[in-house]
């Protein structure tokens, strides 16, 4: 008995193994793929920070011959990494495809591109709203470079400031510049999906480094994007870098110092910090949101109605969280609002944080009938887009809930009791003169 006990032990706790394992790497399966090793070689800062979050990374020449995103309809991995720029047609079953139906399906893909860009990167940043500029072009700043280049001015210096202020995309405060060395992007202006995350300055624009202009660039000043990020409608997300050189050790590693007059050397710059936040939030580690336990009632009460009547004093609470930092954590926020809504609002209030992540409100019905919703909808630059829509039934009043005389109608109350009043004495005069009448006569 004591040997079957032990054996059950063993294998709970496996089973109790296995299933923690499972947990805490799901989200986090990862397929790289890379133009030729080397790459791994040249980025391990990058990489091994990834698996030291916990990361399952899977490399694979972009070229393979056994790619596969989807297996008996379903997803092999849960992100996409494409450290290959050069790549002119992925192997296997891969293709911008089978990449835009893995988006489609909630997944989340990190490109990084180079001059050496090849036509599927730059259709796949079509289907994302995003327009790379051609192959062997770069993007050229004459003021705002490195000082160790000077000849074509390539590797350019990103100030702090051209970085998007939004801390679940790039973390905390960027204090140091950032260098990158790679093809210019523009974003289409009528996709509002679209974050600009790190521009260009205004004097850099996008052209053959040894060429000379003969036409307008394909972008100029602070329309050109040194990285940018999408957030699908169904929060699949998508960031592209015009440089794989971003992510390098190099540029990790490397002191940065802008030839602008009266710019400070850096003895490291800020790629590293931007990279790995960057990391962080499209793979859904960082300004994902979830709705927790909503609760509605009347004041006073604890439980829902079966329909609320108009005019009813009504309380509504709902839990919000925030995943940061790997676990579930309150959500801190002051700009959450509430709609009570049919066809359009017909109350919105700003909800109060009464505790760490439990947002509430407390409101008046208005003096309408019909089905309603309670709608909390929360789109903010970085978080992950939050609905939460709870329907109610509001009725009319009940004859018996009506006030038995409304100060509103005291002027009909007054014309009713004056026209009795007026009859009674119109009859008593009336009668009156009548009887006179008659004594006369006789």
């Amino acid at each position: 008995m004591a040997a079957v006990d032990t054996c059950r032990s063993l294998g709970l706790f496996s089973l109790f193994l296995l299933t923690f394992l499972h947990v805490s790497t799901a989200g986090k399966k990862t397929l790289v793929l890379l133009d030729n090793a080397n790459t791994k070689e040249t980025h391990s800062i990058f990489f091994g920070s990834l698996k030291d979050k916990g990361y399952e990374l899977i490399f694979r020449t972009a070229d393979d011959p056994g790619l596969a995103l989807v297996k008996y309809g379903e997803f092999l991995y849960d992100n996409l990494i494409i450290f290959s720029p050069s790549v002119e047609e992925f192997g296997g079953s891969l293709n911008v495809r089978a990449i835009t139906d893995f988006i489609d399906g909630g997944g989340n893909v990190l490109v990084a591109a180079s001059s050496a860009i090849g036509d599927p990167l730059r259709e796949l940043g079509s289907e994302c709203g995003i327009e790379f500029d051609e192959e062997k072009t770069a993007v050229i700043d004459h003021i705002n470079h490195d000082v160790s280049d000077l000849d074509q001015h390539t590797l350019i210096v990103a100030d702090p400031g051209q970085v998007i202020k939004a801390s679940p995309v790039t973390g905390k405060t960027v204090t140091s510049p950032l260098l990158f060395r790679g093809v210019g992007m523009t974003a289409d202006t009528d996709n509002p999906l679209v974050l600009e995350v790190v521009t260009a300055s205004s004097t850099a624009y996008s052209y053959y480094p040894d060429v000379k202009i003969s036409e307008y660039p394909h972008a100029v000043g602070k329309s050109t994007l040194l990285v940018a990020a999408l957030q699908a409608r169904n929060n699949a997300r998508v960031v592209f870098s015009g440089s794989l050189d971003f992510f390098s050790d190099e540029f990790f590693q490397r002191s940065v110092q802008s030839s602008k007059a009266g710019s400070k050397e850096h003895s490291r710059s800020g790629n590293q910090q931007v990279a790995l936040a960057l990391a962080n939030w499209v793979f859904k580690q960082q300004g994902v949101l979830r709705v927790g336990e909503v609760k509605h009632h009347k004041v006073g009460e604890n439980s829902p109605p079966a329909a609320y009547t108009i005019e009813e004093n009504v309380f509504y609470s709902i839990q919000i969280e925030e995943f940061s930092n790997g676990e579930w954590q309150p959500f801190r926020a002051n700009d959450v609002q509430l709609e009570f809504f049919r066809i359009d609002p017909f109350i919105r209030t700003t909800l109060n944080r009464s505790r760490e992540g439990l947002f509430t409100a407390q409101f008046k019905l208005p003096d309408v009938y019909g089905v309603f919703q309670f709608k909390v909808e929360y789109n903010r630059v970085g978080y992950s887009y939050l609905s939460s829509k709870t329907q109610v039934s509001v009725r009319p009043k009940q004859h018996t809930q009506y006030e038995r005389f409304i100060p509103s109608a005291y002027p009909y109350y007054a014309s009713a009791f004056s026209m009795m009043i007026g009859l009674f004495i119109f009859s008593l005069v009336f009668l009156h003169h009548r009887e006179e009448g008659k004594m006369k006569a006789d």
